[in-house]
């Protein structure tokens, strides 16, 4: 089995036999509409997909032989295909975005005999629509791959609104030459509300949180089932599982993007499961891909806070568009990947949003945990699979001692950094950041039950332990509080041995100075 990794072209994944997981009748229903914008994360097929419909509209009958559309389509017209690809280029650069637009324009005004009279982006393209309809007699397709890249090269600097102003321009084309379009497409990572790019548009239809769109990139459990059941098999015999224990590894390490309020649909990270089966091991190949550049200055503008981001409750406005003006990274993060629908409240219409999975769990997490902690990453690391290894063996008395030499290590500027306004708030996120990091077990953070919230229960395959934290009290008030709220009731059938452990945290010595257990 060949695995198109890197391969964005639908021909060369046809023509080279590569592995092709058939989104075709998604893409014909797709090609019914008129002007559409796709918003997938990074790595995701979106370049496949525009070329799979660049294929589609170029009339290329042959490719398409046996899958699918090869059924739904009957008429197979050849229409003029207008593909911009913004990922080529650094925005950054002063006059960028104006040289490549002009280049492109320039070739395809030779092409369609165009002679060019103004000065203005937009009309030029418009008068290279117009002139492809009257040569071809058809209507023209417009294909934008990565719209947003000449303005995520460029946020927070002297160039945004530059490059924002000459897309304004160029994509003000569109609602003029609207009588030209047959079909026009825009993929991108994000979706800016404040560049009038949509305003270019006549009704254009955001597919973006459309479920009837939700796996037109990425693949879906009964695809990986169905396409890879041979190297998901060839996997479990390397790692040394059985296929029903590797499909549930593959599950949390790749699996659990939703794009909608469907949540029945999970959605796995394509490209980390096609390196994982290309390299037989189950590795962070998205995180590790490269967390992209303007995600680490808005993490950096914004002071972020995770634990207050995955939380809550969100309308979908507050993170379908990324307003460059609200101080609020929460749009970038679930449109680039890292946050994802984790449950609907279809009375109330609200989203919660959390990690998609323990990629990027991890890999995320630990990147805001060594920012924070002002630690060397490898020291962190460490301490965890100790904290690991003591929770497993359950060692209570290991664990109390490495949660004290942790915090006690834990730089005073870091614990006054602008972050934290209080130590009880530093004190809170610290925490919040240990249980997000320990990914082979269940954490809770502040379950709810009637009469109240445990501050963290850690469930393991032998045991559970309730923890309940306070700041300048006593360990045995924190114990007698997880009594008193009954923290431990949801666990009086549960097999597993439940510990209820009590702490104290003093914000003088900034550490444990108390600690009870009971079981």
């Amino acid at each position: 089995m060949r695995y198109p990794i890197g391969v964005q072209t639908f021909e060369e994944i046809i023509n080279g036999e590569y592995v092709y997981v058939d989104k075709t009748d998604l893409v014909y229903n797709l090609a019914r509409g008129h002007i559409c914008f796709l918003s997938r994360p990074r790595r995701f097929g979106k370049s496949l997909l525009l070329s799979t419909l660049n294929a589609y509209f170029s009339g290329k009958k042959e490719l398409f032989k046996g899958l699918k559309i090869d059924e739904l389509e009957k008429d197979w017209t050849e229409y003029p295909v207008f593909r911009i690809d913004f990922a080529v280029g650094d925005y950054s650069k002063e006059n960028e975005l104006e040289t490549i637009l002009n280049d492109i324009l320039e070739n395809w005004e030779l092409k369609y005999e165009v002679v060019c009279k103004t000065s203005s982006l937009g009309k030029r393209f418009n008068n290279i629509l117009e002139a492809a309809e009257v040569k071809t007699g058809h209507k023209a397709v417009v294909l934008i791959d990565e719209y947003d890249k000449p303005m995520l090269d460029v946020l927070g600097t002297e160039l945004e609104e530059k490059n924002r102003n000459t897309l304004k321009g160029f994509y003000g084309t569109f609602k003029s030459a609207d009588e030209h379009l047959r079909f026009a497409f825009l993929t991108g990572v994000t979706k800016f509300s404040q560049v009038s790019v949509f305003s270019g548009f006549n009704q254009l239809d955001d597919i973006s949180m459309d479920r009837r769109y939700d796996t037109i990139c990425g693949i879906t459990e009964e695809e990986l089932y169905s396409y890879f059941a041979e190297p998901v098999k060839e996997l479990a015999d390397i790692m040394e599982y059985t296929v029903d224990e590797m499909k549930n590894v593959l599950k949390k390490q790749y699996d659990g993007y939703h794009f909608s309020e469907n949540l029945k649909t999970d959605i796995y990270n394509p490209f980390s499961i096609l390196n994982a089966f290309d390299s037989m091991k189950t590795e962070d190949y998205w995180y590790e891909s490269g967390t992209p550049t303007y995600l680490v200055k808005l993490m950096e503008g914004y002071k972020v806070n995770m634990q207050k981001l995955t939380g809550r409750s969100y309308e979908r406005k507050y993170f379908i568009d990324y307003r460059a003006d609200r101080e609020d990274p929460l749009a970038m993060l679930y449109q680039s990947g890292y946050l994802t629908i984790k449950g609907y409240d279809r009375r109330r219409m609200v989203y919660k949003l959390d990690y998609p999975n323990d990629e990027v769990r991890k890999g995320f997490v630990s990147l805001i945990g060594n920012s924070y902690f002002r630690r060397p990453p490898e020291d962190n690391d460490n301490w965890i699979l100790e904290l690991d290894d003591m929770l497993r063996e359950c060692d209570l008395d290991g664990v109390r001692k490495a949660f004290k030499s942790f915090l006690s290590s834990i730089p005073y500027e870091a614990n006054k950094d602008e972050r934290a306004k209080d130590f009880e708030t530093h004190f809170s996120y610290t925490f919040y950041i240990i249980t997000r990091l320990l990914g082979c077990y269940t954490t809770l953070i502040e379950k709810q039950n009637s009469k109240g919230r445990a501050d963290i229960i850690i469930e393991t395959d032998n045991d559970i332990f309730i923890f309940e934290f306070k700041l300048d009290g006593s360990a045995e008030e924190a114990l007698k509080q997880i009594e008193e709220q009954q923290y431990a009731v949801p666990y009086l059938d549960d097999k597993r041995t439940v510990h209820k452990i009590g702490v104290n945290i003093s914000s003088e010595s900034r550490t444990v100075d108390g600690w009870l257990v009971a079981e």
